[in-house]
């Protein structure tokens, strides 16, 4: 296998990732001299670090809260002789700058962002709304740009494209198209990034100089979350910080970079010495976003394509293809709740779609119980968690549950006393039925080797068993005058882990269908830790998540090795990792493995869901992740859809993705995975 940054797979560029960074340089009021020198000093520092788009506050060269010196001639004649400066610095660096300038032009001072690549100014984008209220003045001083499209300005010499209708685009950088607006911009009812977005930027900056009062910040995350969200886009947003003038007012410098309504990275406020936070944007996925999302092209057609009137600016950004890591957080567990501020209430959420989804169908079918067979394992545990929360919210006795533990030939008597554990704890009526005899009987009618004394334990014999289960639920169900609940998970469906028809494929409500077993795992721990059942319970829940995640069909080897799920379909962390990619994002095997790589490398590489087991971590080099992930690919797109396509009703719990036919994936039961595999084959190493 190639080392890493000997193969194109390792190149940021290649998978179609910009680095951006917002920066807040150092800065003196009315020194453009100084404020240039901090815009190289940063500027050199952006490109040590691989940045290819490097954006600064608002007015950086002049500095922001001057009031009348902008009026002053001497002052804007520094401006461009210092801008000259800044372009010649830029020769030698990778990083394109976005810089804020007062200009000149046609007897107008305009509040501009500058965009400056290898020594040439690309063109200039005018600020279209000007504060005028409370501290703010800028109609004083400033014309705004609203009409200013298709015109040029005179600066250094040079014509230049001059307007707010410039996109900026690299010609050998695919998705690297990026759009401005100025502070006031993205406070107005109107902002025009959003027709930038709609023509083709999957960039917008925001140069800012937003004073700080008690609450702003809060603002400028909301703002720049919307932003990202609602334009399809990665939004980055630089403030002026430390060195304005305090006359009246202060300063933070905050920085921050939202892609698709999700922090990637935000920078130190108030901090005396320049800041810059950097983060990867994935271009790829606000593309594939942008295309799944019809009403993202249906805005762009009610806007009048924009896309035909805005003027594009084409540079050369120059990459050369090399490993420079990742700067962005790659969440190893993405069904899992991982804000702090909110992480109970998005447990609270995640497990009451599942209850409430039930206890719908519960009032609508009114049966007189609930069928559930109970294994001791993960996913008919928490079947059974959901079925009693809803049972006590509607105010039925939990005996309505009637519940079944069925030992097959491989049946521990670890899981079986948890099953039975369990049953206690929760009060529900409970029964045993051993499969054993049924299932030799079957294993004799059809002739398997089996039932002559061979050790054969393949796929029908593990499937007999399955089945017999679950036509018992069925058979039960009938009897009482229920119906059943079914146990699988998202995780299982994906991958085709399940057996078909008359087995655990099947049920009449399926509790668990929208939550993978990463998420099961974690909502169990939240039940316990948020106390949703009594104290009794907490112990045994413990005890079966500790418990190896096993089907339990095949008998334990001769050294005592039980048949373990993830040693045959992979690591669940893994899988439920590439499943998000791919059903969420429509991302290609090869981007979904190297992200997983930048995930999963080392312990600490990616983030760790807040309360999962530390002691848990795992690390996965490239050939573990390849290996998983083909093996993901042939079951996912291969030979498991047919499984889905007769997928019973359950609810959606995750914006990660589900897979019912009727909702999130239709796909046809017949496609082959050929095209997949071909992607990992052809921009994988080794």
């Amino acid at each position: 296998m190639a080392k890493s940054g000997t193969h194109p797979f390792f190149d940021l560029h290649t998978h179609g990732f910009v680095r951006v960074a917002a920066a807040t340089p150092k800065v003196r009021t009315a020194d453009v001299a100084y404020n240039a020198e901090g815009i190289i000093e940063q500027a050199k520092l952006a490109d040590e670090r691989g940045v290819d788009l490097l954006l600064f506050p608002e007015l950086s060269l002049s500095s922001y809260a001057i009031d009348d010196l902008h009026l002053q001639t001497a002052m804007l004649e520094a401006v461009e002789r210092h801008m000259g400066e800044i372009c010649e610095a830029s020769r030698s660096l990778a990083p394109v700058l976005v810089i804020g300038a007062p200009l000149r032009r046609n007897g107008r001072i305009y509040n501009c962002a500058v965009v400056i690549t290898r020594g040439q100014i690309l063109g200039v984008v005018p600020k279209s709304y000007l504060p005028n209220y409370r501290e703010y003045y800028e109609k004083r001083w400033f014309s705004h740009g609203r009409d200013c499209v298709g015109l040029e300005i005179e600066l250094r010499g040079e014509t230049l494209p001059f307007g707010t209708d410039l996109l900026f685009e690299a010609s050998d950088m695919p998705g690297f198209v990026f759009g401005i607006e100025i502070c006031e911009d993205y406070w107005s009812p109107n902002p025009p990034g959003t027709l930038a977005a709609l023509a083709g930027a999957t960039i917008l900056l925001n140069l800012s100089a937003s004073n700080i009062t008690i609450g702003k910040s809060d603002e400028r995350h909301m703002l720049s979350r919307a932003s990202s969200s609602r334009s399809v886009c990665a939004y980055a947003y630089s403030a002026s910080g430390y060195g304005e003038s305090t006359t009246d007012l202060a300063w933070d410098g905050q920085g921050m970079i939202y892609e698709l309504g999700d922090l990637l990275v935000e920078s130190t406020r108030f901090d005396l010495d320049p800041e810059m936070c950097v983060a990867d944007i994935d271009t790829k996925r606000v593309l594939a976003e942008r295309m799944r999302m019809q009403t993202w092209g249906d805005a762009a057609d009610a806007a009048g394509r924009p896309e035909d009137w805005y003027r594009r600016v084409p540079f050369d950004h120059g990459h050369a293809p090399k490993d420079i890591g990742l700067e962005r957080p790659v969440r190893r567990f993405p069904f899992v709740p991982n804000r702090q501020e909110k992480l109970d209430e998005d447990c609270y959420e995640a497990f009451n779609i599942q209850v409430d989804g039930l206890m719908r169908r519960i009032e609508a079918t009114r049966p007189k119980c609930l069928t559930i067979g109970i294994s001791g394992g993960l996913d008919s545990t928490h079947a059974l968690l959901v079925a009693a929360k809803a049972m006590d919210r509607l105010g039925r006795p939990r005996t309505d549950i009637r519940g079944y533990t069925m030992p097959g030939f491989a049946t521990s008597e670890g899981t079986k006393s948890n099953a039975w554990k369990l049953m206690k704890a929760f009060g529900i009526t409970a029964e045993e039925i051993d499969i054993k005899p049924t299932a030799t009987m079957m294993l004799e009618n059809i002739g398997h080797a089996f039932a002559d004394g061979e050790p054969v334990y393949d796929v029908t014999f593990e499937n007999v068993q399955a089945g017999l289960r679950t036509d018992y639920l069925f058979r039960l169900a009938g009897q009482h005058g229920g119906w059943v609940i079914g146990t699988g998970d998202l995780s299982e469906l994906a991958l085709g882990w399940c057996t078909y028809g008359v087995g655990d494929q099947m049920s009449h409500y399926g509790v668990n269908a929208g939550v993978p077993k990463t998420l099961i795992q974690y909502l169990i721990r939240w039940t316990i830790t948020t106390e949703q059942f009594d104290h009794g319970v907490d112990e045994i829940l413990d005890a079966i998540l500790d418990t190896e995640i096993s089907p339990e069909l095949v008998p334990a080897g001769a050294d005592g090795t039980i048949q373990s799920t993830q040693s045959i379909i992979g690591p669940y962390e893994l899988n439920d990792f590439f499943l998000h990619h791919v059903i969420r994002w429509g991302q290609s095997p090869s981007h979904v493995a190297f992200l997983a790589w930048h995930a999963w490398k080392d312990a600490k590489a990616g983030q760790w869901p807040i309360g999962f087991p530390e002691e848990g971590k795992n690390e996965y080099d490239l050939a573990k992740i390849t290996k998983w992930l083909e093996n993901f690919v042939k079951r996912f797109f291969g030979f498991s859809q047919f499984k889905r396509s007769a997928l019973p009703n359950g609810p959606k719990v995750s914006a990660g993705g589900a897979l019912s036919p009727r909702g999130d994936w239709r796909a046809p039961s017949d496609a082959v995975a050929d095209i997949w595999l071909e992607d990992l084959r052809e921009n994988l190493p080794g």
